[in-house]
């Protein structure tokens, strides 16, 4: 099972950083990555990412699994870049996505749930002036994240049952069932929120 957005408690310095300045330097890396133009700069942001990983304690296995259910579309991208733009502009597109990928994925491992929805309810809580429900936005938020995971174990369900009726691969046979079981895990869920009082 993919461990994307699975927290792995560890004492390191990126463990001991708090959410909120994961969450800033985050954002950070995304604005900075629009001056990422040339390869042998996505290759150094790429190196200092994974070396993020390993200063983490974090083997480089966990870091190449949370990319690996994006392959898909970074394999549709890099094509589309490499028949237009050549393989360099190729290389510097699908290295940024999947530097952000990474770089979003160290911080949810080595940051619990709680604090970085904590932290974000914190940063928003002037908004309450305008009329923004801090607390909505964290479960908002906290059930985003906590979803990433379970639509990956879905996917990996779907792609084991159609292994054991030997299907072939077939986009259609892949993302219909997907789509069902997600939407029936999200009505499952909004039924929960309404029983719990958490509705509009």
């Amino acid at each position: 099972m993919s461990m994307l957005g699975m927290y792995q408690p560890g004492s390191s310095v990126v463990h001991g950083m708090p959410a909120g300045g994961k969450l800033a330097l985050m954002v950070l890396a995304g604005v900075g990555s629009i001056f990422l133009a040339q390869a042998w700069q996505v290759g150094l942001a790429m190196v200092g990412v994974l070396g993020l990983f390993l200063l983490a304690g974090i083997s480089l296995l966990t870091a190449v699994k949370q990319i690996r259910p994006l392959l898909w579309i970074v394999a549709f991208v890099a094509l589309f870049h490499v028949i237009l733009s050549g393989w360099e502009r190729a290389f510097v597109v699908v290295g940024v996505i999947a530097g952000l990928v990474l770089l979003a994925s160290l911080v949810t491992l080595t940051t619990r749930t709680t604090d970085m929805v904590d932290a974000v309810v914190r940063i928003l809580r002037p908004l309450r002036l305008v009329g923004v429900d801090p607390d909505r936005v964290g479960l908002v938020l906290a059930l985003g994240i906590r979803s990433v995971p379970v639509v990956v174990a879905l996917a990996e369900q779907v792609r084991d049952a159609q292994r054991a009726r030997g299907l072939t691969a077939s986009p259609r046979a892949f993302a219909v069932p997907l789509i069902v079981r997600s939407l029936r895990h999200a009505d499952a869920l909004g039924e929960a929120l309404v029983a719990r009082g958490v509705d509009d």
